[in-house]
């Protein structure tokens, strides 16, 4: 009974506390924080589509002797620039001439023979036969001295067009002849530059579907201009034109070749050397968002979209083309909607927050800027990625 009683006692004492104690208060919700927000709206986006190109002049023609023989004299050197039919190499050809001299005296002996016979024959002492065989003989003497004399002739090497002199692997005194592996050079015409490119199989299809044309040559006409940007990263100061593409995909590498050509007036560029050619392909009435804006959850691109009253919903989009600052949106928002642009990592859904309208920069003016409100962003198939945004 004794314990009950305290046990009583001390269960009367809490009860007591617990009732003189204030209750306490809820701690207050944090304040909803400003987060810069853009409206999404439709614009047309140029998208510079880049591949990496190997140039070649207009003409790349190895000179390789026709004849045996030795290198007797060398008339140009590296990097000269030459003309049609200037003269370029020299090759000793003693012997090419000594049958020719053989076979020119073989003629004229064919010839005398000739003579004799015919008024033999106009006499009727010998039949016409023989002075039919002895023509025949002379026309063989003929053609045989032809092609001596022509041998004779290709030791004498001159340019085929006009361009500019490669290398020069052979020194005088080299022994060279028509199945030598390495050309004597290379003439390369670089007034016009020709870069080549290629699209693999998914590329070719999405240029096919982008330009218009019952063929593929007239899609190939109907393509912009095209710029090359050089190895240090600057852009030629010449635009160029799509020319010609492979009707047949490459079964080995699952490309399409096309060809680019670029006036080359100041020799600035050189046969042999690489650039990238860059397509400008336009977007009419596309959604472009900062980069900063979308994020990814478990492989799907989400932005977090602003409902009228300030709270936060994520939404999965779909991204047709990566730039360096911008992606261009294909499905998944629309034009008036309200995106946090930076941020989004520290947001949740319901999440209320202090929208900030981020201000646009203007771009600055340029001689081929794109026409206003059309933003130009840039995107590589097969290079590093660059961005050039302007409104």
């Amino acid at each position: 009974m004794k314990n009950r009683s305290f046990f009583g006692a001390i269960a009367a004492l809490m009860i007591l506390s617990a009732c003189g104690k204030k209750e306490e208060a809820a701690p207050p919700a944090p304040a909803p924080q400003p987060f810069p927000v853009t409206t999404v709206a439709q614009e047309n986006a140029t998208v510079y589509e880049e591949y990496t190109a190997n140039l070649e002049g207009q003409q790349n023609v190895e000179i390789r002797p026709k004849v045996n023989g030795f290198i007797q004299k060398i008339y140009v050197d590296e990097g000269q620039e030459v003309r049609k039919g200037q003269l370029l190499f020299k090759l000793e050809t003693q012997t090419l001439t000594q049958d020719a001299n053989a076979a020119k005296a073989a003629v004229n002996a064919a010839q005398v023979e000739v003579d004799r016979l015919a008024p033999l024959v106009d006499r009727k002492i010998i039949s016409k036969v023989q002075l039919e065989t002895a023509k025949a003989q002379l026309a063989q003497a003929k053609a045989n001295y032809s092609s001596v004399a022509a041998n004779a002739n290709y030791g004498t090497i001159t340019s085929p067009v006009n361009g500019v002199i490669g290398s020069l692997p052979f020194k005088e005194g080299a022994l060279v002849g028509s199945t030598t592996e390495m050309p004597l050079t290379t003439v390369a015409d670089t007034k016009v530059m020709r870069a080549y490119f290629a699209l693999n199989e998914k590329q070719m299809l999405n240029f096919s579907k982008t330009f218009k044309g019952s063929s593929l040559e007239e899609k190939v006409k109907n393509t912009p201009e095209v710029t090359l940007l050089l190895v240090d990263g600057s852009e030629y100061n010449k635009k160029g034109r799509i020319k010609t593409v492979t009707g047949l995909v490459n079964a080995t590498t699952g490309t399409s070749q096309f060809r680019a050509e670029f006036p080359n007036p100041e020799a600035i560029l050189r046969s042999g050397s690489n650039g990238i050619v860059r397509l400008p392909v336009v977007h009419n009435d596309a959604i472009v968002v900062p980069q900063n804006a979308v994020f990814d959850v478990q492989g799907k691109q989400t932005v977090y979209v602003v409902n009228k009253d300030n709270t936060v919903k994520s939404k999965i989009v779909e991204v047709s083309t990566t730039s360096g600052n911008n992606f261009i949106i294909s499905g998944g928002l629309e034009a008036g909607e309200v995106i946090v642009t930076e941020g989004t990592s520290k947001l949740k859904d319901g999440m209320q927050i202090v929208p900030q309208q981020a201000k646009k920069e203007a771009a600055p003016a340029e001689a081929d800027a794109p026409a206003k409100d059309t933003v130009a962003v840039a995107t590589k198939t097969t290079t590093t990625k660059t961005v050039t945004t302007k409104k």
